[in-house]
């Protein structure tokens, strides 16, 4: 009778879906569909309350964010979250994030600091490292194509003017920015952020591939190097 008890719990989140719709489903009931089964002591749904608990058991973001920042093998901590499981929940966490960022990209133009910001955000402010990414831009403003260009600590070394515009250039780009996170959640510039902003500037100029900003992330905020004044005046040549 308890097997099909718990057996008729874990479908539950199924019935519900083909009734009402995703939009009806808690987030452990959604969890619960990626996790099809529990075990012989916690169905599905319980599995996944456990999962959205995690992340306040171990001093980090509760419930969906929870999910941003836990680790594989935090996940398979959990009885019943083997690294199948585990795998497929971070795998829907970054596809969660791609399709963010792709729907907002299409007719967008990064004219403006808090649109680029807007763009990168989820990207970038639930990461433990800095990241730093090259976006490169038209005529019109519009995205070519981003890459990143370093994790770790942004430092001189790392971000080579070379590589920058070599990438540029292959790109046919017109402008770039950079755009980086900071973990701390505070987005204000450091010293070596405005020298190394100042050090591509003089690069750029001298390509004449406009350095157009450079975005700092934090934790659902950023700075703008271009609104702060840390961008230096564009000579003519």
């Amino acid at each position: 009778m308890e097997e099909k008890s718990q057996l008729w719990e874990e479908q539950l989140p199924y019935e519900k879906f083909e009734a009402f719709g995703p939009e009806y489903l808690t987030d452990a009931e959604l969890i619960a569909i990626l996790l099809r089964t529990g075990t012989r002591d916690c169905n599905a749904v319980e599995l996944a309350r456990q999962i959205l608990a995690l992340g306040s058991q171990t001093g980090q973001a509760g419930g969906l964010l929870t999910l941003q920042h836990i680790s594989l093998p935090q996940l398979m901590s959990i009885k019943g979250v083997g690294k199948v499981k585990a795998i497929r929940l971070k795998c829907v966490t970054e596809l969660s994030k791609r399709m963010a960022k792709e729907s907002f990209r299409h007719g967008i133009r990064f004219e403006q600091p808090v649109t680029v910001a807007r763009y990168y955000m989820e990207q970038l402010r639930h990461l433990e490292v800095e990241q730093v990414i090259l976006v490169m831009t038209d005529n019109r403003n519009q995205l070519l194509q981003d890459m990143v260009l370093s994790k770790g600590t942004v430092n001189m070394s790392v971000l080579c003017p070379r590589e920058i515009f070599l990438q540029a250039i292959r790109m046919q780009a017109v402008h770039i920015l950079l755009v980086h996170n900071h973990p701390s959640g505070d987005p204000t510039p450091s010293l070596q952020d405005i020298q190394i902003t100042h050090r591509i500037q003089e690069a750029a100029q001298i390509l004449n591939i406009p350095l157009v900003d450079h975005i700092i992330i934090g934790d659902n905020t950023y700075a703008s190097l271009k609104e702060l004044g840390y961008l230096k005046e564009r000579k003519e040549l």
